[in-house]
């Protein structure tokens, strides 16, 4: 089996390229710089800070952050990559201190900006996790729960435009990869993912990620909403799956994007759920999140919808069905009020919703423990999927 390479020009390459396009929209991205250029923008941001305080008429300055709301946010149309992606434009928010609203939010940047600035002159890495326990010790008027911090990181990510892991936060992962490919680490002995009856656990460091041999076999890359490794689907389809094992967390929407870059002819196929939240999963997949905006051109994948879908649903017992929940409604108006959403998935997101039924993966064992790779196989030799 012949080593795949990337191509000269990479995938991230090509999105910087298409980025240009959209520079008369003001488009706002986080770039990947060294530790060096990280903590040169934060002393700049201290020096601005200072010089406005020590001014003839000293005031607080406002921190001014790129506006992550989905009011903000557009969708490229993949001119050069094929591959569309959300991005922030133009609008601003800020955080004060002069505000009692907005204060302790204020605080948070530059606590959270301290550290990462202690964790980059020492040369280490932190996940987001080890950061609040961090920051619970050091600054407990300030941070009393994991989703401050989640929030702080992403409002210095869109101080000083760059990405969370040139701040020295690296992403835990409960992804899992398994199939027809073989994984290298540098100096390390090659792993076939194909072995496991677990699968390969994804590393939530992306450098180590981003610097992974690769090579395969496989025809496809299906993305699966939860487990699913242990049926080996794989041995009845040359493919490659992949799980974040429910909400994609970052290493593995970034493992995907790096396997997209490696096997640009392989389809990247998704399994869900066949409700609002499943599509909220592949939409994520597709296009990245709202709340990382500044990053998700590194994330973003072509993928095509294979199911489960509105059809599919003659293929399960009617006794299986359950009904949306109230999560389930919140989930469905935010993606029909969002223009991500292309028409298709909009139909079918509107015949979920007026149904107020939801089906889940495991409802196809209905018809036998073997059936799923049946039903994929089936799927893909009719080129049903959108």
């Amino acid at each position: 089996m012949d080593l795949e390479r990337e191509p000269e020009v990479g995938m991230e390459d090509l999105c910087r390229s298409s980025l240009a396009f959209f520079s008369d929209q003001q488009l706002y991205y986080a770039d990947v710089l060294c530790p060096s250029e990280v903590r040169a923008r934060m002393e700049v941001a201290v020096l601005n800070f200072l010089r406005i305080l020590n001014s003839p008429e000293p005031a607080i300055s406002l921190l001014p952050l790129i506006d992550r709301r989905s009011s903000n946010t557009r969708v490229s149309s993949g001119l050069l990559t094929g591959v569309p992606w959300i991005f922030l434009s133009h609008s601003f928010c800020t955080r004060s201190l002069m505000k009692a609203n907005a204060a302790k939010a204020f605080v948070r940047v530059w606590k959270v900006m301290e550290l990462c600035f202690q964790i980059l002159v020492e040369g280490k890495q932190v996940t987001q996790r080890e950061l609040f326990y961090k920051l619970l010790c050091t600054s407990p008027d300030y941070f009393s729960s994991q989703l401050q911090v989640n929030k702080t990181i992403q409002d210095v990510v869109a101080l000083l435009q760059c990405s969370r892991y040139s701040l020295g936060i690296i992403a835990s992962s409960r992804g899992l990869v398994a199939g027809r490919l073989f994984l290298q680490e540098p100096g390390k002995e090659e792993i076939d993912c194909s072995t496991s009856s677990s699968g390969y656990a994804i590393s939530g460091d992306l450098s180590l990620l981003d610097n992974l041999v690769m090579r395969t076999n496989a025809r496809y890359i299906i993305v699966v909403e939860k487990r699913l490794v242990e049926d080996r689907v794989f041995n009845q389809i040359p493919s490659i799956i992949i799980t974040a094992r429910g909400y994609p967390d970052i290493a593995t929407r970034f493992l995907l994007h790096r396997m997209s870059r490696n096997f640009p002819e392989l389809p990247i196929l998704a399994l869900v759920d066949w409700n609002p939240a499943g599509l909220a999963i592949l939409c994520t997949f597709k296009f990245g999140s709202i709340g990382m905006g500044l990053e998700a051109y590194r994330y973003a994948c072509n993928v095509k919808w294979l199911g489960l879908r509105g059809d599919d649903l003659a293929l399960i017992p009617q006794e299986s069905l359950t009904q949306l929940k109230p999560k389930d409604l919140q989930i469905a108006k935010s993606l029909m009020s969002s223009e991500i959403l292309q028409e298709n998935y909009r139909e079918e997101l509107q015949v979920m919703t007026q149904s107020g039924r939801r089906a889940e993966i495991e409802a196809l064992y209905f018809n036998g423990y073997d059936y799923l790779g049946k039903y994929i196989a089936k799927k893909i030799v009719q080129a049903d999927y959108i």
